[in-house]
């Protein structure tokens, strides 16, 4: 059927079954592998019958206050289409419950995992520190003194099973060095951000969290390759996005810049990135729309998460 031009084939299917590496195997090198993402911003905004903005970066006041309202129900409920609609007690059983399906089929049952506890524990503290740098060694010495057995091997294996099911990424430091690469700590990002109240335990809202794991989400939709600065300074910057064209952004994620010190951090982080990325274009982007928008220095360019969700890359 391939080899005939009047048919065109789609396989469907969980990742249960094949993972996507082995799909391309199956199909002897023909198969073109497409992600299906839970909804971006866009989609959330029309599964619930809100009016798309024409162009989003000429909002009345008014419309970026609905934009503003709009996302950060978004950032709550998350992307997963189940989950629209239902009440917060409804909502987190459900995603609890993708997450144990997920465990307990994709991950313990696929690969035999014989330390499920640890499984569990990495879980928990992964979803439950989204956006947070990850050591295994560190983790490693943690479990040992929870009385959990569990060499750095397996959990590294148990973290490359949970990014082959879709439930995290993990995000390298950016670097032309593997041993860099691999002697630093990973930020890890859960699959969206509807997941994060879920397994959070510290009472707090996560906004700065969940808005970091949103761009960070679409970043991955847009095909980019993603990985965090470490500057010589001593500074972090949340992202490096390498896009299919080659082209490259600097992107710094900031719930809120009203405070000058925290604005003044967020930038000195970029331009102390710049020498190593000169090529590549800044952006700083924030929680809400907010008249007049903070003063930022050229080519800099400072604008709602939303905005950049909603602008056509």
């Amino acid at each position: 059927m391939l080899d005939t031009p009047e048919y065109e084939l789609f396989l469907s299917g969980s990742s249960a079954k094949l993972l996507s590496r082995e799909i391309a195997t199956s199909m002897r090198g023909r198969a073109w592998e497409i992600e299906i993402y839970p909804f971006s911003f866009a989609e959330f905004l029309r599964h619930h019958g809100h009016k798309m903005p024409a162009d989003p970066r000429q909002l009345t006041s008014r419309k970026a206050t609905e934009m503003d309202h709009y996302f950060g129900e978004f950032l709550t409920i998350g992307g997963f289409p189940e989950a629209q609609g239902l009440n917060v007690a409804d909502r987190r059983q459900l995603l609890q419950g993708y997450v144990d399906v997920l465990l307990l089929r994709d991950v313990i049952e696929r690969h035999e995992v014989a330390n499920p506890t640890a499984l569990r524990w990495m879980v928990r503290r992964l979803l439950g520190s989204p956006a947070g740098l990850f050591s295994v060694t560190k983790f490693a010495t943690d479990l040992k003194s929870q009385g959990i057995a569990a060499g750095r091997e397996t959990l590294y294996e148990l973290l490359g099973h949970m990014e082959d099911a879709f439930l995290l990424s993990a995000v390298p430091v950016a670097t032309d060095s593997e041993k860099r690469r691999q002697v630093n700590p990973r930020k890890v990002y859960p699959a969206d951000t509807g997941l994060i109240p879920v397994f959070d335990r510290s009472g707090k809202a996560n906004t700065g969290h969940a808005l970091e794991t949103a761009v960070f989400i679409e970043l991955q939709r847009r095909g980019a390759e993603v990985a965090y600065v470490k500057t010589p300074g001593g500074f972090e910057v949340d992202f490096l996005a390498t896009y299919r064209d080659g082209t490259k952004d600097l992107i710094q994620v900031c719930a809120s810049p009203d405070d000058p010190a925290t604005l003044t951090r967020e930038i000195r982080a970029l331009e102390d990135a710049v020498p190593a990325f000169p090529k590549a274009g800044q952006l700083l982007l924030t929680l809400e729309f907010r008249l007049p928008f903070p003063e930022v220095p050229k080519p800099l360019r400072s604008l709602p998460a939303w905005q950049w969700m909603l602008e056509k890359p």
